[in-house]
């Protein structure tokens, strides 16, 4: 049995001597160095002397304490943090994938080609795109990809507009995203619904704006109703419609960016489909976009003679490549095992099933925190820790820090920014209907205690090796290093 509690750093252990591994004595001359004698250490640095047997203990016993969705339930709203198969890793695994190089000739290399062709085709059949790239090597590398197009869209047509409308419940990439590429960022309001306000879209729209960003469903897990409305609006203004596809496990088979309106669509391959993300990475942001756009994707894109697969460097108006060579082509692997397991059904499936999930939940913890917007919701929703706040001093970080000590991953806090007090919520489709209910009967304990036992909330979490930190003096003034 591992043990609980506190682990000794690995300098804490072992003794001066041993060693995890055995090498051999040299039997080539040492070199002298040709480091400068100031640039030289005078001591050697004081490394841990630990045995292969405490070296493999030590980092067991520490990858047991982190929380991942293989360990428990992982609700992070408007992260989509999905079971992934463990056969998409087995397929990505195969020497044919693992062992080819970049650099290597297009004849050597026709089955990863023909992979990162037929998934192109997936997603452009799914997010109603013409032509897909697969450079972007996350979520907001693709917006950045995408809103780079509609720079070059408009910019090719002699046209120069500055303004990027987002609304206020977006991402916050988004209006990064915006400025980054030059671009004025205008914040539209949402309505009492939740979804864009229409009369303030329409008093923004300007021969300056250049497109809008939009998430939909919303990070409130909202689809907004009038979607039809606001991409024609747009349009009509000489703009052009960016989806943000962050949200696009709730809409797989039921509809699709391209038959909303929009222009450029991005997917997160390490969300909606399956590959393990996390902990800085890697991801894969794949953009999709429509003919009008299709000449200015990165290059090269990879074309099909009804022969061979073949790179195509042949775009003049290309804004260039985004990526070093073609992509994150190990989670493009991944995901495609994902599509091709699961089918069009399964796809349509999983989307249903996210949606039931998010609901059930919905309609059990609307009874206990604040709902702000009670209507149907898709892959997530928001609640609040209004009420505990005003009535008993409780927020929505001690209500988070509590779920810890139930086995749970807090859901993602504070965001949406519109909403005071917010917890987002996403259950994806893997969780079975029994993990839920042990999720809402933990979410009710916490309501209780937070209305009986306030002090409790307060000092958690209890059970997890370290207790809550001083955020401010961790964030200001962090420890990083053995000291010895």
């Amino acid at each position: 049995m591992l043990k609980q509690g506190p682990q000794k750093l690995i300098f804490e252990l072992g003794a001066p001597g041993r060693q995890a591994i055995s090498l051999p004595e040299s039997d080539v001359p040492q070199a002298e160095l040709s480091i400068p004698a100031a640039a030289r250490r005078q001591q050697p640095p004081a490394f841990p002397e630990v045995s292969e047997i405490e070296l493999v203990r030590h980092f067991t016993a520490l990858s047991n304490m982190n929380h991942g969705v293989d360990t428990d339930f992982y609700p992070l709203g408007s992260c989509t943090m999905k079971y992934n198969p463990k056969v998409d890793e087995a397929v990505a695994a195969l020497p044919g994938f693992t062992e080819i190089h970049p650099y290597l000739p297009e004849e050597l290399v026709q089955g990863a080609l023909q992979l990162i062709y037929e998934m192109e085709k997936y997603l452009a059949e799914i997010d109603g795109m013409q032509r897909v790239t697969m450079q972007p090597a996350a979520g907001a590398h693709g917006e950045l990809t995408g809103i780079l197009l509609i720079r070059a869209y408009h910019e090719q047509r002699g046209d120069k507009r500055t303004k990027i409308l987002v609304p206020d419940s977006a991402h916050g990439t988004n209006p990064a995203t915006s400025a980054m590429a030059g671009y004025r960022v205008v914040a539209i309001p949402s309505d009492a619904r939740g979804g864009v306000d229409v009369s303030a879209l329409e008093k923004a729209l300007d021969d300056q704006v250049a497109g809008l960003m939009l998430t939909n469903p919303n990070t409130l897990g909202l689809f907004d109703e009038n979607i039809h409305l606001i991409t024609d609006l747009v349009h009509r203004a000489g703009g052009l419609l960016y989806y943000d596809g962050a949200n696009a496990n709730a809409i797989l088979g039921y509809s699709r960016p391209g038959d909303m309106g929009f222009d450029v669509v991005h997917f997160n391959l390490h969300k909606t489909f399956a590959t393990p993300h996390g902990g800085g990475g890697p991801g894969s942001g794949p953009v999709g976009v429509k003919k009008e756009l299709v000449p200015f994707l990165p290059v090269p894109l990879v074309d099909y003679d009804g022969k061979r697969y073949h790179f195509n460097y042949d775009l003049p108006h290309s804004i260039g490549k985004m990526r070093s060579f073609y992509g994150n082509f190990n989670v493009v692997v991944k995901a495609y095992a994902y599509i091709r397991s699961l089918g069009a059904a399964g796809l349509k499936q999983v989307s249903e099933d996210a949606v039931l999930n998010a609901n059930y939940l919905m309609q059990h913890l609307k009874k206990h925190f604040y709902l702000p917007y009670d209507r149907a919701c898709k892959h997530e929703f928001v609640i609040s820790g209004k009420w505990q706040k005003e009535r008993y001093g409780v927020r929505t970080l001690d209500m988070a820090k509590r779920l810890l000590d139930h086995g749970f991953h807090p859901p993602t806090i504070y965001f949406p920014l519109i909403v005071e007090e917010a917890m987002m919520i996403e259950p994806t489709e893997t969780e079975s209907k029994e993990t839920l209910d042990r999720f809402i009967a933990s979410m009710e304990q916490i309501a209780r205690e937070a209305a009986e036992e306030p002090e409790k909330i307060h000092g958690a979490p209890h059970t997890t090796v370290v207790g809550r930190l001083d955020e401010t003096t961790a964030a200001r003034q962090p420890n990083l290093r053995w000291r010895g």
